[in-house]
Parts: structure tokens; C-alpha cells; sequence
């Protein structure tokens, strides 16, 4: 808990956990708060921000951090998406939604897509398929979290309300009486 001592001005601020109301800051605020936190610290928040109602659905979230990730982190992504809903399924989201290369690789049982494979993945079919694994197993939304908890540049691109929303989540987590 020593992190908190250093931030508690930030965690004050978010506390409330309002997101009608996404302080300038918000930004900043992040970076030095998952700079600080824990990583689980930082998922959680994520996590609450993925499944918010004031925020779009985790699908659409994730497709957005999917289309700003480097080939490695879209591969991560991607596998385990794959983990979650078994290669056919992935497979066929992904042909029905434009990504027939990829969708032939992750058919054939291919354990590593090549960079440039994944790079051509458009948006709207990660979308289709983070859709259908949330629906299939909603703890993807942990598992999502926790990795993106380790890319926090990657995560501002989210917003402002998503960051709000995440911040809120881990104010109110470090400031609840246990």
C-alpha cells in the first residue's frame, strides 16, 4: 500500500465514482497511477471500465486496443481469444468478418500467426470475436484486463470516460474498509 501514500490526491479525486465528470487530468492521472499500483491493481479497474455501462461494450473496446497494439500484443490477444472459444469458431468469425487469411491460419492449427498476418485482422472481426467469447466465458474480461494492464499507453488511447471509469473502480477498491 505504499504506492497509495504517493497517489492519494489522485485517488481522492476519483473516489466519488462518478464518470459524468472526466477530470482534465485524467490522462496523467492514469499514468502515474498504473506506473504506481499494482498490475492487479490496474486490471481490475479495466475490468470494471470493459464492463461498464457508461463506457461501450468490451467487444468494441477491445477491437479498439486490438487496432492500436503492436503484432505481438494483437497475437496475445488473438491466442487467447482463441483459448477462450476453440480454433474453428475463431476461425469462422474471422472469414465472416474479412480476415481470411488469418482465418485459414488459426484453422489449420498454426500456433504462432505471422505479424503480418495479424496486422491485416481488421478491427470489426476481433470485435465479432471478443463478442461471442464474452458471451461464452465473461471471465475474458479478467483475463483481457490483466494483460492490457501492462500496456497503459495502449489503454489511454480507451478515453477519458473509460479511464475515469477505471480509475473510479480502483479509488474505491483502495479506500473500502477490509
Amino acid at each position: 500500500m505504499d504506492w497509495l501514500n504517493q497517489v492519494t490526491d489522485i485517488v481522492s479525486k476519483y473516489a466519488s465514482g462518478s464518470p459524468a465528470n472526466v477530470p482534465g487530468s485524467v490522462d496523467a492521472d492514469f499514468d502515474r497511477i498504473s506506473e504506481l499500483a499494482p498490475s492487479s491493481t490496474v486490471a481490475e479497474g479495466l475490468a470494471e471500465a470493459f464492463r461498464s455501462d457508461h463506457t461501450p461494450p468490451f467487444a468494441s473496446m477491445l477491437s479498439q486496443l486490438f487496432g492500436r497494439s503492436s503484432p505481438t500484443h494483437k497475437t496475445s490477444v488473438l491466442n487467447t481469444l482463441i483459448a477462450t472459444l476453440g480454433p474453428a469458431l475463431v476461425s469462422q468469425l474471422l472469414a465472416a468478418h474479412g480476415a481470411n487469411r488469418a482465418a485459414r491460419e488459426v484453422q489449420s492449427g498454426s500456433t504462432s500467426l505471422s505479424p503480418e498476418v495479424v496486422q491485416q485482422i481488421p478491427q470489426t472481426s476481433i470485435e465479432a470475436v471478443a463478442a461471442e467469447a464474452e458471451k461464452k466465458d465473461p471471465s475474458i474480461v479478467d483475463r483481457i484486463s490483466t494483460f492490457y494492464a501492462e500496456q497503459p499507453a495502449i489503454v489511454k488511447t480507451l478515453g477519458g470516460l473509460a479511464l475515469t471509469v477505471a480509475m473510479a473502480r480502483m479509488a474505491q477498491r483502495q479506500t473500502q474498509p477490509r
